[in-house]
């Protein structure tokens, strides 16, 4: 029998060390950001606290145990919502509960020191338990899966889906809206949906997609007064596509990213090396540091260390027998892949700009403690995890 008592045996190193390459990562790049002198402030610190935080989120994480997550998943999906709702209702200003710029409403103002909070961020893991659950009892209630309990199956996750999509649209959050999308189409593949519903779903969604981008590119008029989309949204895909025709306005941030990120050559400039202004590159755009004070070298060596993580969280959920903490991981991975895909496609063309940060890496501590609360649930399934003489793959 393959069980230890110990917690020192059943504690995840490997993680915990993955984890403290990307928090040195994280301070370096932050550090090298700043060297222009345009923030006034050293985030370098700050971000050091974050990431103490969240070792201690981590830790909160750890001591609850798979079942106790499940019990409680809807409250934490409530939870959630409440958030957004607050955020949506809160009033506007600076130094008030909701805080908007240019209109964006997606922080709430707290006193210190728990300070200003995205609720976006850290209800992408409360809508990851709340799925796992509701996958979990669907199918405890429904052993025999059929067409029609698949369909029941989407009904309900959509359902699950629609409701913070509505929230998060008012904000506007583009970016996690996609998000929760990317998440949920990674569970329903896990759910084991038939495939004979999801491939029409996928040419829907698809033909949907292709005929957005062909409107936005040669029916711009008929998007807008027969569809209602805004021009402004037009924009922002033209300056995507050729962000050099807009480069007084909507190109310019990509443009100086893609010039960042290129002049790094194969090895980079070095530390505190760089060149290149771009705007957030503290934050959301922190990849335009690391490519052109690195080069094409250390791009590869960050990007490897977060396909070691992808990967290692995706062996701890195939060894997982607890189909809820199986489905929790699902989510879990497929919430820190997208956001890698996303954020450092969108710093070389690959992807539309939108405000998602570097998972690890990019200052913020929303950001940070989310992503950090997500590792926690995936340490807390591992640690509590039990194999026993006569599981099926130890019969060899």
């Amino acid at each position: 029998m393959r069980i230890s008592n110990k917690p020192t045996d059943r504690f995840d190193w490997t993680l915990a060390f993955i984890l403290l390459l990307f928090c040195i990562v994280s301070l370096f790049a932050i550090g090298s950001a700043q060297t222009s002198g345009q923030y006034g402030i050293n985030y370098v610190p700050r971000q050091l606290v974050w990431y103490g935080v969240g070792v201690f989120i981590v830790g909160v994480a750890m001591y609850f145990e798979p079942e106790q997550y499940k019990k409680v998943s809807w409250y934490l999906y409530g939870f959630g919502i409440f958030l957004l709702l607050l955020l949506n209702f809160a009033p506007e200003g600076v130094g008030q509960l909701g805080e908007r710029n240019a209109n964006v409403k997606r922080w709430l103002n707290f006193p210190e020191p728990i300070g200003r909070i995205q609720p976006s961020e850290f209800f992408k893991t409360f809508f990851v338990l709340g799925m796992a659950r509701l996958i979990a009892v669907h199918h405890d209630k429904f052993e025999m899966r059929t067409l029609k309990t698949d369909l029941i199956l989407l009904g309900k996750m959509a359902l699950v889906l629609v409701v913070p999509l509505a929230f998060i649209a008012k904000q506007p959050d583009l970016g996690s809206g996609i998000v929760l999308i990317a998440i949920t189409a990674a569970m329903i593949l896990i759910a084991g949906v038939s495939w004979k519903i999801i491939l029409p779903i996928v040419a829907v969604g698809g033909s949907a997609a292709t005929f957005l981008l062909w409107g936005a590119i040669y029916a711009q008029d008929f998007m807008v007064d027969k569809l209602g989309f805004s021009p402004y949204q037009f924009e922002r895909i033209y300056s995507w596509l050729d962000p050099f025709a807009y480069r007084s306005d909507e190109g310019l941030h990509l443009i100086q990213s893609l010039t960042a990120i290129g002049s790094g050559g194969m090895a980079g400039k070095g530390f505190q090396g760089r060149e290149v202004y771009v705007v957030e590159n503290h934050t959301d755009f922190i990849f335009t540091v690391i490519g052109e004070e690195y080069g094409f070298i250390g791009a590869c060596i960050v990007i490897s260390l977060f396909f070691f993580l992808i990967y290692h969280m995706t062996k701890i959920a195939l060894e997982l027998k607890d189909p809820y903490s199986v489905y929790v991981c699902t989510g879990i991975i497929a919430m820190i892949t997208f956001h890698v895909f996303e954020n450092i496609g969108m710093t070389i063309q690959v992807m539309p700009i939108t405000g998602i940060p570097l998972p690890f890496i990019s200052y913020g501590g929303s950001s940070l403690m989310s992503n950090m609360l997500a590792v926690g649930l995936i340490f807390s399934m591992k640690f509590h995890h039990r194999t026993y003489m006569f599981d099926a793959d130890d019969d060899d």
